[in-house]
């Protein structure tokens, strides 16, 4: 009989297992819809290996006052899984995480989740043919690993001379303090991009005092959001399809709007009107509309959608300081300006490790090389998956895979299902292991760097999109319909096929 102990959040699970087929790591959208797919395959031997105390990756760990999705409640949920109860067309954090939540017991995965267990390194073992997987709660080994982790995962700090002799309060927006009570206090809030513009106009009513550092303002244009009716919900609770044409009505609205951030960057001048005329409508005092008007084509940088950002930062408690941070000093903070600002608490908006991924220092490869030594500053991957040198080892929302226009569910969903046709064509070809051709990784790589050229991300401005080469290694430049597509399919001919280096199992049961 199989022991179990108490995981971090109070559920009993079972004790972490010495071998499994497939190891997953992360339990946000990526991790959890391949653990579904998984199981619906009719194969159980699967571990999710999650650090965090529930599921919901992002939606789990960012937990900031504001915090919403803007992409539609009907889009950014699993195709196979519609949601009739969303309150908002654009949902909110707590309904997010209830409905992943809602997912992992709905399909049944919850016992296949270890919760509080991280995975502190993975190394490929070519004598086995198996990952040797490093967590916090022992070692274990995978035939399969699946990284699931997504890229909104490591919060960025700056590295601000001074910040280690504060003697405020400070802390990143995806790791909350819910326990410092920010009413009356004197707070720096650093960064405008997505978190910051949701944050800043919730606790401004409450600060005595909020100063905005704001290195590169953000294009925002006119949010749609509404609440969703009563009657409506009832709707798509009694007649399903309606809300699976609502979400491919909204796939089928937001697709073309790739041909201005890829197709003919020109085509963005629309957009930037609309966005001017936000910030004219918004902004009466022409100093802060000068302040707050990007110089840069719209859509360089991620478009953020806000009725609440502008007006915010026009009320009298706020000061809104061009400039980034350049030093802490034990009670106070200083801007580029030179001026000293005397706060009670730093809250960074700054964003994510995205190019430079920490876990890519953590997994070895068959030559013996990590992520991070063979990347070299520039993730790249065979469609966003697979990695030469790494056999077995599989992305999900790796480089190249997000948006500017769309749902990133829809992409996962696209690689969950190549994923999974690569296990049954392992299976059906006696193969223990897939490794994908150099050629073939070069291959995709140097298409995807082409067609980056004349997009819109290359247009000059400097945004997380770009890795420290210079490289565009986030954005999938081209129509999503064409990455499923291309994913469609497990093209074996692309990668080297590896004999079982132990008697074979059965990957995938029928």
């Amino acid at each position: 009989m199989q022991t179990t102990v108490e995981s971090t959040n109070g559920r009993p699970r079972a004790d972490l297992p010495a071998e499994v087929d497939v190891a997953i790591v992360g339990a946000g959208f990526s991790g959890l819809g391949m653990a579904i797919r998984l199981r619906q395959e009719g194969h159980d031997d699967f571990v999710i290996l999650e650090r965090g105390e529930d599921v919901g990756g992002t939606w789990w760990f960012n937990t900031y006052p504001g915090c919403a999705c803007d992409v539609p409640s009907h889009l950014y949920s699993f195709s196979f899984a519609p949601n009739p109860d969303w309150s908002q067309t654009y949902s909110p954090q707590p309904e997010i995480r209830n409905y992943l939540s809602g997912c992992a017991d709905r399909f049944g995965i919850r016992p296949n989740i270890r919760f509080g267990c991280e995975a502190r390194g993975a190394a490929w073992d070519e004598e086995s043919g198996r990952w040797r997987i490093e967590t916090s709660d022992g070692e274990l080994r995978a035939r399969v690993l699946v990284a699931a982790m997504g890229p909104l995962v490591e919060p960025r700090i700056p590295d601000v001379p001074g910040l280690d002799r504060f003697q405020g309060r400070v802390f990143h927006s995806a790791r909350w303090d819910h326990d410092y009570d920010l009413d009356g206090k004197r707070v720096a809030a650093v960064g405008t991009g997505a978190s910051g513009i949701q944050l800043v106009p919730e606790i401004q009513p409450r600060v005595e005092r909020l100063h905005v550092f704001q290195r590169t303002p953000p294009w925002i244009v006119p949010h749609s959001n509404r609440p969703i009716t009563g009657p409506e919900r009832r709707l798509y609770r009694r007649f399903p399809l309606l809300q699976r044409l609502a979400r491919a009505f909204t796939y089928m609205v937001r697709e073309p709007l790739v041909v201005g951030f890829v197709k003919n960057p020109r085509l963005m001048r629309v957009a930037e009107r609309v966005a001017r005329r936000h910030i004219a409508k918004q902004v009466p005092d022409r100093e802060l509309r000068r302040k707050v008007t990007p110089d840069y084509t719209i859509g360089c940088k991620r478009i953020l959608p806000s009725n609440r950002w502008y007006p915010a930062l026009g009320q009298p408690n706020v000061d809104l300081v061009p400039s980034a941070i350049t030093e802490v000093r034990e009670r106070s903070v200083v801007g580029a300006d030179g001026v000293e600002r005397e706060v009670d608490a730093i809250i960074f908006g700054t964003g994510f490790h995205v190019t430079d991924i920490p876990a890519a220092k953590l997994v070895t490869g068959r030559d013996g090389r990590t992520l991070d030594e063979v990347w070299a500053g520039s993730p790249s991957a065979y469609l966003g998956t697979t990695v030469a040198g790494f056999p077995n080892l599989f992305f999900l929302l790796g480089p190249n895979t997000g948006l500017g226009h769309n749902s990133v569910v829809y992409m996962a969903e696209a690689q969950i299902a190549y994923v999974i046709d690569a296990l049954r064509t392992m299976r059906a070809r006696g193969a223990d292991a897939v490794d994908v051709r150099e050629d073939a990784q070069a291959g995709f790589n140097a298409d995807v760097d082409r067609r980056m050229v004349d997009t819109v991300w290359s247009s000059g401005c400097a945004s997380w999109y770009i890795d420290e080469t210079g490289r565009n290694s986030t954005l999938w430049p081209d129509w999503t319909w064409r990455f499923r597509q291309r994913t469609a399919r497990f093209d074996a001919d692309s990668y080297r096929l590896i004999a079982p280096a132990i008697a074979p199992e059965p990957v995938l049961a029928r």
